[in-house]
C-alpha cells in the first residue's frame, strides 16, 4: 500500500475470493493509501485498482486487481465449527511470517468472532483460515495469543455492498487550507514506486570483476504501470539482456501520468 507521495505504508497479506481478481484484506490495511500492488508467490506483480468495500467494524476490505484470471479460494457461506475442529492458518512469507501455513484448532465460534488455539505472529493480518475441504471459514484481523478472526459469514454483509456494477475506487485525500478553483492542477513530477534492480542470472560464467552495462526504454501508463520495455543498448549478452526485461517490466512508478524513461542496467560478475 502506497501514499500519495509513493511512499510505501504497509504490506499485508491478503487471498483471492474470485478468479477476476477481487481479494480480502484488513480495513487497516489500506487506511490512508491510493495505490497498491498484489504479489503473488509465483512472482506475479498486479496493480490494485481500488477499493470495492470496506468496513471498520469488521477490520476488513475487498479490493480489486487488475488480472484477467488468479487462483482463488471459496468463502464457506454457513461454516458450522465444533469446538476443536481442525484447521489452517494460511500466512505469506511476502508479508513476512516465518510459517506459510499451519494448523491449529477451534476454540468458540460467535456470530462476528472466531477464537482459535494458536498464538498468531502480528503480521498474521489478512491471513485465511480454512478448513478440511479447503473452504475459508474465518480472516485474521489481528494476531497475537487472543487473535481476532472474523468468521466467513460475517463478510456477507460487506460482499452485499458491492453492487454487479460496482468500479473499484481510491477514496480522495483532502487537502486542508487549499480552496479549490478552475485552475489547472501541476502534472506531478513522475515517481518510481517499486524497482527492483534485475538478478544475476546463474548461468552466465565468468571471471570476477567483469561487468555487462546497457540502456534500456521503460514506457508507463498513466496508472504506472510498464507497458512496454525495449533495448537501447544491448549488454552485449542475451541472458542479461533478458534478465533486465523481465525485471524492468514489474517495475511501476506513481499514477498520474503517461511517461518514459531510459534506464542504465550494469551487470557484475563476482
Amino acid at each position: 500500500m502506497f501514499d500519495s507521495s509513493g511512499k510505501l505504508l504497509r504490506t499485508e497479506t491478503g487471498f483471492f475470493i474470485s478468479d477476476d481478481g477481487r481479494f480480502i484484506t484488513t480495513a487497516h490495511a489500506v487506511e490512508g493509501g491510493i495505490n497498491a500492488v498484489a504479489k503473488t508467490a509465483d512472482g506475479g506483480i498486479y496493480n490494485v485498482s481500488g477499493i470495492l468495500a470496506a468496513s471498520t467494524t469488521l477490520d476488513l476490505a475487498i479490493l480489486q486487481a487488475d488480472v484477467k484470471r488468479v487462483p482463488f479460494l471459496t468463502l464457506s457461506k454457513s461454516p458450522n465449527l465444533e469446538m476443536g475442529a481442525r484447521v489452517g492458518v494460511v500466512g505469506s512469507a511476502l508479508a513476512g511470517s516465518a510459517e506459510a501455513a499451519h494448523e491449529t484448532t477451534i476454540l468458540t465460534q460467535q456470530p462476528d468472532r472466531l477464537e482459535i488455539a494458536a498464538t498468531l505472529p502480528p503480521d498474521s493480518g489478512g491471513s485465511p483460515i480454512v478448513d478440511a475441504n479447503g473452504e475459508v471459514v474465518g480472516v485474521v484481523v489481528s494476531g497475537g495469543e487472543k487473535a481476532t478472526v472474523r468468521p466467513s459469514n460475517a463478510l456477507g454483509s460487506l460482499l452485499a455492498r458491492i453492487a454487479s456494477d460496482a468500479k473499484p475506487r481510491w477514496p480522495e485525500i483532502a487537502q486542508p487550507g487549499v480552496t479549490p478553483t478552475p485552475a489547472p492542477r501541476p502534472t506531478p513530477k513522475p515517481r518510481l514506486v517499486y524497482a527492483p534492480a534485475p538478478a544475476f542470472p546463474s548461468e552466465v560464467r565468468s571471471r570476477p570483476g567483469v561487468a555487462w552495462t546497457g540502456r534500456f526504454r521503460l514506457n508507463f501508463n498513466a496508472r504506472g504501470n510498464v507497458i512496454n520495455v525495449q533495448v537501447i543498448q544491448s549488454t552485449g549478452n542475451n541472458v542479461l539482456d533478458q534478465s533486465a526485461l523481465g525485471t524492468l517490466r514489474q517495475w511501476k512508478s506513481a499514477p498520474g501520468q503517461e511517461w518514459a524513461a531510459t534506464v542504465p542496467v550494469t551487470f557484475q560478475s563476482r
